[in-house]
């Protein structure tokens, strides 16, 4: 999302939305909280009032001018494929979105930002060496020169923030989730679909969602 637009434009759109239905713009769209009637959602247990927030929250994700890379890693299936050398999924997934990222904005003037949200100290500084060693030593398809150039920082915030790019990322999770471990898909994943990073024929796949490890291709039977 483009920083002007995140700042202004969607900030105002989003603090809107929730001050129409909530009457408060400091309430946090987050989803653990939205599916469990808590933290300032409880009038979701109302089934025609959440009707029509999931209408108007799905006609916001619409509206919003975004684009998203999205990764995905089984955990147990990385287990099994690489045992003791498996990478930490977190981290792996940190490689993955850097790289896309990077290929994503290019060279424009003054480059990107990544803002994560703040977990616990521990993870929190395990996160930030982690992005300190892509500046370093790149990844496999991303020089750390090219990082470097095209990524002004990582930045963590505080969840009480109420950043609305944030809580935008959290809603576009839960559905590629879903999507992922084949569960039934809603009209959110749609319009996440929609968003999504593609290539030039159009193709999702390794370029605005990278689903890990990727499915062995079976081995043509010999004669």
């Amino acid at each position: 999302m483009d920083l002007n637009y995140a700042k202004g434009p969607a900030t105002d759109t989003i603090n809107a939305f929730k001050q129409k239905l909530f009457g408060d713009e400091s309430i946090h769209l987050h989803t653990a909280d939205i599916t469990r009637n808590r933290n300032g959602f409880e009038r979701l247990k109302e089934p025609a009032f959440r009707a029509e927030f999931y209408q108007k929250l799905n006609a916001l994700m619409q509206t919003l001018e975004y684009e998203v890379i999205g990764c995905a890693i089984k955990k147990e299936a990385h287990l099994q494929r690489y045992g003791l050398a498996a990478l930490d999924p977190y981290m792996l997934s940190l490689d993955v979105l850097v790289e896309r990222f990077c290929m994503m904005i290019g060279d424009v003037e003054g480059g990107g930002m990544i803002i994560a949200e703040k977990r616990d100290s521990t993870l929190d500084r395990q996160l930030e060496i982690a992005w300190l060693n892509l500046k370093v030593q790149g990844t496999r398809f991303m020089q750390a020169t090219q990082i470097e150039r095209r990524i002004q920082s990582l930045i963590l915030r505080d969840k009480k923030a109420n950043i609305g790019g944030i809580q935008l990322a959290d809603l576009v999770v839960t559905p590629i989730g879903r999507k992922v471990l084949n569960k039934p898909s809603k009209e959110d994943y749609k319009i996440v679909e929609s968003k999504m990073r593609r290539s030039p024929s159009g193709r999702i796949d390794g370029y605005g969602l990278v689903v890990l490890p990727k499915e062995k291709r079976p081995t043509p039977a010999t004669q």
